[in-house]
């Protein structure tokens, strides 16, 4: 395999979301390393948790999109990936093993965090761009019908990849001084706070949005339920239940 690709740190800084592709499909050998790339992240207790489900059928794809709220590129986007909890083959292997505790759950997730930014950030270094879809999280259960799931699995997100038609401005992220603290948890300096909301409007204005602060997204999300479904769906699957 030969590949070309670009040094690891220049592909972190420069991460943007990308939702607009071109038609150039992605080949065999870049899925292959992409997938490389996915087992070789850290795992949790060596238990690799994770299932990652490869949506090439059209019709799913556009089930998909219903359950995520309607996101075109779901369905366009050269590939799509669905990630998932699976300590099902744990059960098919080891008899009497107890997945119905929360860490398991949490550990699981974490798993598919790590191996999912893997591929994204091997994904962009060899030129694509993706972006995460949370949205499979509105409709869990219409989502693991679409996918068979059997129970002890739970579909997290999915990730849209290809090669990217449009060149967005980086969203500017919080600078280290709200996110980083020595020995002990420190209160954020909301100094800090309001010139990192200036430069969060400065980027939604350039856009030509409506002004918005980071304030506003978590207003936005956590100023009410948030997918009170998940809960019930989780313990339906075996999982979450102490």
């Amino acid at each position: 395999m030969n590949l070309n690709s670009q040094a690891t740190l220049t592909t972190q800084l420069h991460h943007r979301s990308i939702r607009a592709f071109t038609e150039q499909a992605v080949t065999a050998e870049i899925c292959d390393a992409l997938l490389a790339a996915a087992s070789s992240g850290a795992t949790s207790n060596f238990l690799q948790s994770t299932h990652i489900i490869r949506i090439t059928d059209k019709h799913k794809r556009q089930q998909l999109r219903e359950v995520c709220a309607n996101q075109a590129y779901v369905e366009s986007a050269p590939e799509f990936w669905v990630f998932v909890l699976d300590v099902a083959r744990h059960s098919m292997l080891v008899e009497n093993i107890q997945t119905d505790w929360a860490e398991v759950g949490i550990m699981g997730a974490i798993d598919a965090g790590i191996m999912a930014q893997n591929v994204l950030l091997a994904a962009e270094s060899l030129g694509l761009g993706g972006v995460y879809i949370g949205a499979l999280r509105n409709d869990m259960v219409k989502a693991a019908e679409i996918l068979a799931l059997p129970e002890k699995t739970v579909p997290l997100f999915g990730m849209c990849l290809g090669y990217p038609a449009q060149n967005p401005n980086m969203k500017p992220k919080l600078p280290t001084a709200l996110f980083v603290s020595e020995n002990t948890y420190q209160v954020q300096d909301l100094n800090a706070v309001a010139a990192y909301e200036a430069q969060v409007k400065a980027y939604y204005v350039e856009r030509g949005a409506e002004p918005a602060t980071w304030q506003d997204a978590i207003a936005k999300t956590l100023c009410k339920p948030v997918r009170p479904h998940m809960l019930p769906f989780l313990q339906q699957q075996g999982l979450f239940k102490r």
